[in-house]
């Protein structure tokens, strides 16, 4: 009888073991993304950029090499194409790190990283990133943009970000919070209401990038949301910045950590938010960091202010 009943658990075992190679075989992208330190593919051809695109242009990146936001980068970047349409603007969309030369991006006026992760850069990559943004280069960041997976890259996290992601929301992950615009005379916030509230998951970091030089844009009321990350961690931070812009050299730098959920896309709100932040990134509007809108921004033509 005991022998009969250990045949019968060691048949359950194996069962269950099967189940489990068979979901990490379906499952091995993201459980190499999310557990087993990213994925660290880098291309080395370019895409081919049209000849005649427009200018002001944006090049709008959406590569991931650690967890992929699936639901929202699609809308996102239907939201971008159809943004750069109504306004005349040039617009490619990629996810080859390639396009991050000099070549390349001499053709643009900002970048867009719409949900980008992980280790998506040669390091001849980053520097070229690094001289565009410098150079007068434009820049929207949008949420997994300024996660934690980007932590090695040290300019990019300090300077660009300038605060480091530590947890996010999880008591439960999606929760209905009020925001408050801070800096109601930027361009980005232009047409915002002073507060609203919208359903995220709030992002936590280890400092508000206020310390590091950031404008704050807009900041999110921890009393309005349970700010309790994983294992009933206290993501609390007191001044709680969601939207900041910063001048790096000639570059205007801006990020939002909103933009998990499709439904972000589809909000009046961040719709406008997205559009205004696109815009002064390309030097339409305000006169941080350049003394003004670049050349390429004023005649809808030409290369971009160096």
């Amino acid at each position: 009888m005991l022998r009969k009943i250990l045949k019968i658990v060691l048949w359950l075992l194996l069962a269950f073991l099967a189940f489990i190679a068979i979901q990490a075989f379906r499952h091995w992208d993201t459980i190499q993304r999310v557990l087993l330190g990213g994925l660290h593919v880098h291309e080395t051809t370019p895409p081919v950029i049209p000849a005649d695109l427009p200018r002001p242009a944006i090049l709008v990146f959406s590569k991931t090499n650690a967890f992929r936001h699936e639901e929202s980068i699609p809308p996102g970047n239907a939201f971008f194409a159809d943004l750069a349409k109504q306004k005349g603007w040039g617009y490619f969309q990629t996810e080859n790190g390639a396009a991050f030369s000099p070549e390349v991006l001499a053709k643009f006026d900002a970048v867009v990283f719409n949900n980008v992760s992980g280790d998506v850069f040669s390091p001849a990559q980053q520097a070229a990133f690094k001289a565009f943004i410098e150079n007068g280069g434009g820049y929207v960041g949008i949420h997994a943009a300024g996660d934690n997976s980007h932590k090695d890259w040290g300019w990019y996290i300090n300077d660009v970000i300038g605060a480091l992601f530590i947890q996010h929301t999880m008591a439960p992950q999606f929760q209905n919070a009020t925001v408050n615009v801070e800096d109601k005379a930027h361009a980005a916030t232009q047409g915002l209401p002073a507060s609203w509230q919208r359903v995220e998951e709030w992002y936590s970091f280890d400092k508000s990038p206020r310390t590091t030089g950031a404008n704050v844009l807009i900041t999110v009321d921890e009393k309005t949301y349970k700010p309790v990350g994983m294992f009933g961690k206290d993501l609390r931070m007191g001044d709680h910045p969601m939207v900041w812009t910063r001048c790096i050299g000639k570059g205007r730098v801006l990020y939002s950590a909103f933009g998990h959920r499709a439904e972000s896309w589809s909000e009046p709100e961040n719709r406008m938010l997205m559009a205004n932040s696109v815009g002064w990134a390309l030097k339409l509007n305000g006169n941080e960091c350049s003394g003004g809108p670049s050349s390429a921004a004023k005649t809808q033509v030409g290369s971009k202010d160096k």
